[in-house]
């Protein structure tokens, strides 16, 4: 896939936004403003999937990680951190000499990761352009009705996947879920 135009931009911005969100999950001192980073990388990586024309999982990552997973996170730390929430005088970040080791690994490892691919582009360009001059694209959902959005095709993928889910994967869900249910309550009534 060749991004160009806006998209690009898009792409340039969102994958150095979950970059820092990412380290910054890591550095931060705070459980609080942990969480939060690792939020705001979460929703990076879901515009990164958006622009993959891959909405669904887009969908399922805000809704599960960051609305379900990371609220579950963020409850639990409230919970059970008070105390040091009172001090309110904690600084964000580590020391200064991991935050500087942490920049340097990670410049370095965006200066290893355009290098190759880079070089990959042009690779991959010199193999496929003999195939990409003769060849015409057929896609077997070519003859699908497009999707509101423009971007894909209309297709039974997602239909597929829920009825599998529902199929398949409900008994173990809901008995996990029954466990959860008496696990939460034999902790609240022995809190008490």
């Amino acid at each position: 896939m060749i991004l160009s135009g806006w998209e690009a931009v898009f792409f340039w911005v969102f994958s150095i936004a979950a970059i820092f969100a990412g380290l910054l999950t890591v550095m931060a001192r705070n459980t609080i403003h942990s969480a939060l980073f690792l939020i705001s990388s979460l929703v990076s990586v879901a515009a990164l999937f958006i622009l993959l024309r891959a909405e669904f999982i887009a969908g399922v990552q805000i809704l599960v990680y960051v609305g379900g997973v990371m609220v579950l996170f963020l409850f639990v730390i409230m919970l059970v951190n008070v105390g040091a929430e009172e001090r309110g005088n904690e600084e964000i970040f580590n020391r200064p000499r991991q935050v500087t080791t942490s920049v340097i690994f990670c410049a370095l490892l965006a200066a290893g990761l355009i290098f190759a691919i880079n070089e990959g582009y042009k690779g991959l360009h010199k193999r496929d352009e003999a195939v990409l001059k003769t060849s015409q694209q057929t896609n077997r959902d070519s003859n699908l009705a497009a999707s509101a959005t423009g971007s894909s095709r209309i297709s039974t993928d997602s239909e597929t996947v829920g009825g599998g889910l529902y199929r398949f994967g409900s008994l173990p869900f809901e008995i996990a879920s029954v466990l959860l249910l008496v696990v939460l309550l034999t902790t609240a009534t022995s809190a008490k």
